[in-house]
């Protein structure tokens, strides 16, 4: 066994170990007969924990994409479907933050991708925002140029300028770091859009600051 191999090895564990964490959070939470001081603090300690497992996820998922286990799996998928389960995983969590977490999208809009590679991202973007946004979370979907859009703004102060310049690099070539601060969640979501493609087209992220909230916008385009 190889170093990389004891290292998603170590990493497999210790994501079993958070898992089993927040599934007694859960049950913690979710008892009506159980006393918290302050479930705002509760919900926090969840989330953070959440997080930390959603990030030992991705890095399990780089490993088996590095070494050719993880194809694609694009299906047709209605959009707003998508969206409503991504809004209920994280509805207890705003509420408890005192974040509105809303989505717009054309009841009818559909598109091929792989729904458990986007969902990691998506989800990866919405625990970036619950962080950082003022109080408001937009999510929203759209057809543009041949590509299926999915944007996720905030109210935030917006992308750091190290980030922006990070992400734009990752568009450009998915697989090269522009420096050692480069985020996991960015350069996973660089891997996802570019193992969906069309022809000569490929996937992308896109990161700005002009969300229509004041904050934050980031993007991903799918062919």
């Amino acid at each position: 066994m190889n170093y990389s191999d004891v290292l998603a090895s170590s990493i497999h564990d210790i994501k079993n170990s958070l898992s089993m964490v927040l599934s007694t959070l859960d049950e913690v939470l979710d008892d009506p007969g159980t006393q918290i001081a302050d479930e705002k603090k509760a919900r926090v300690l969840r989330f953070e924990t959440s997080r930390a497992n959603r990030s030992l996820v991705q890095l399990l998922m780089l490993y088996r994409m590095d070494k050719g286990e993880i194809s694609v799996n694009i299906m047709e998928r209605n959009v707003e479907e998508f969206f409503e389960e991504l809004v209920a995983e994280n509805q207890v969590l705003m509420e408890a933050l005192d974040i509105c977490f809303t989505y717009e999208c054309d009841p009818m809009l559909s598109g091929f991708f792989d729904e458990d590679l986007v969902h990691g991202v998506i989800g990866s973007a919405i625990g970036n925002a619950e962080r950082y946004t003022k109080d408001e979370i937009c999510l929203s979907a759209r057809q543009e140029d041949g590509y299926l859009v999915f944007c996720l703004e905030d109210n935030g102060e917006g992308f750091p300028d190290f980030m922006l310049s990070e992400g734009e690099a990752l568009r450009e070539d998915s697989a090269a770091f522009s420096s050692g601060s480069t985020q996991l969640g960015l350069y996973f979501a660089a891997q996802v859009a570019g193992m969906h493609s069309d022809k000569e087209r490929k996937g992308f992220m896109r990161m700005d600051n002009e969300s229509r909230l004041g904050g934050a916008r980031f993007e991903l385009w799918l062919p």
